[in-house]
């Protein structure tokens, strides 16, 4: 059980326990919203040429805080009103319930979303059997990326990187056209992932980018991923909440999630368990301007002291729930 103070408080405050109305809440003046502001910036998603909004729908763990149906398809639904066009999803959140709770929404909004998808499998069949089940799951012939999950330490990168690892599986889902882009994500190690984005043909990636720089991701993987004109994702940007709050190493949502989008990245992924978190960072979005050289410095020096300590927490972590969470080897 997480001790923070701060971060408790946040989780306490969603009240999502009586989520029942908020289905009625967001699907209020609904056949309005998709005509109105659709006005969040979009930036280039690297060698991919495609637009995407720069603030991107997380449908991970706090996707699925929404524990009743409707209230989660109507809060995705009410974020692609909003304007958001980029959403993340993966198989290990639920174990393919994120990916089928969005597959609802895709029988009629396919096209106006850049749909990501992540497989944790660490083989080429066992990589390519998953895709398979997620593309069902999603109600579509292919997804525009998909990725390897959590890369990990030197080991798991071998694993990947073996002749029949789930890095043959990638390649071969975008030659299918399973996958029109391809890349990997990771939270653990920068050096792992700068070494594997300079060996291999990746288009995109996903990385943990936020003010505490843990991993080393901002200092190491992030220029090496800019120097081959990769496609970036910025996650973790507030470290599953452990970085928000008041006192040392913690800082206030509105300065995280401009912090990361400050970086040469595309979009920055952010779950959003309550509709007013969805409200507050589209409107964050809508009106964000890039922190400055010492602005940036002076919210590193303050977040600091929660470096380590989330390094930890990201070690292993594959944001679940999932009831197998890292049996994907064989």
């Amino acid at each position: 059980m997480r001790k923070e103070i701060s971060r408790r408080k946040f989780l306490e405050n969603l009240g999502l326990g009586t989520a029942a109305g908020t289905s009625l809440l967001l699907l209020k003046d609904a056949a309005g919203a998709r005509a109105t502001l659709n006005s969040i910036p979009t930036r280039t998603l690297g060698r991919t040429g495609a637009k995407v909004s720069i603030l991107a729908f997380g449908c991970g763990s706090r996707f699925l805080m929404y524990k009743q149906e409707d209230s989660a398809l109507a809060i995705l639904n009410r974020a692609i009103d909003l304007g958001i066009s980029y959403l993340d999803t993966a198989y290990a959140y639920g174990d393919g319930e994120s990916e089928t709770r969005v597959g609802k929404i895709m029988t009629s909004r396919r096209k106006e979303v850049w749909l990501a998808t992540k497989i944790p499998d660490r083989t080429r069949d066992g990589f390519l059997r998953r895709l398979e089940g997620s593309l069902k799951r999603l109600n579509t012939d292919h997804v525009d990326l998909v990725h390897i999950h959590s890369l990990g330490q030197e080991d798991d990168l071998a694993r990947i990187e073996a002749p029949e690892g789930a890095l043959k599986g990638l390649m071969e889902a975008r030659d299918q056209k399973m996958a029109h882009f391809v890349g990997m994500t990771s939270h653990t190690n920068g050096e792992v992932m700068a070494k594997a984005i300079e060996r291999h043909d990746l288009d995109c990636v996903q990385m943990a980018l936020n003010a505490s720089r843990n991993g080393r991701f901002e200092e190491v993987a992030l220029p090496a991923a800019n120097a081959k004109s990769l496609g970036v994702i910025a996650m973790k940007v507030t470290g599953q909440e452990f970085l928000v709050g008041d006192g040392p190493g913690k800082a206030q949502m509105s300065s995280l999630l401009r912090y990361s989008m400050s970086l040469p990245v595309a979009t920055a992924v952010v779950g959003m368990p309550k509709p007013e978190m969805l409200t507050d960072n589209v409107e964050m979005a809508r009106g964000f301007s890039v922190l400055d050289d010492n602005e940036k410095e002076r919210l590193r020096q303050q977040l600091q002291p929660s470096r380590e300590g989330l390094e930890k927490r990201l070690v292993g972590h594959l944001d679940g729930p999932t009831a197998e969470p890292r049996v994907f080897v064989a």
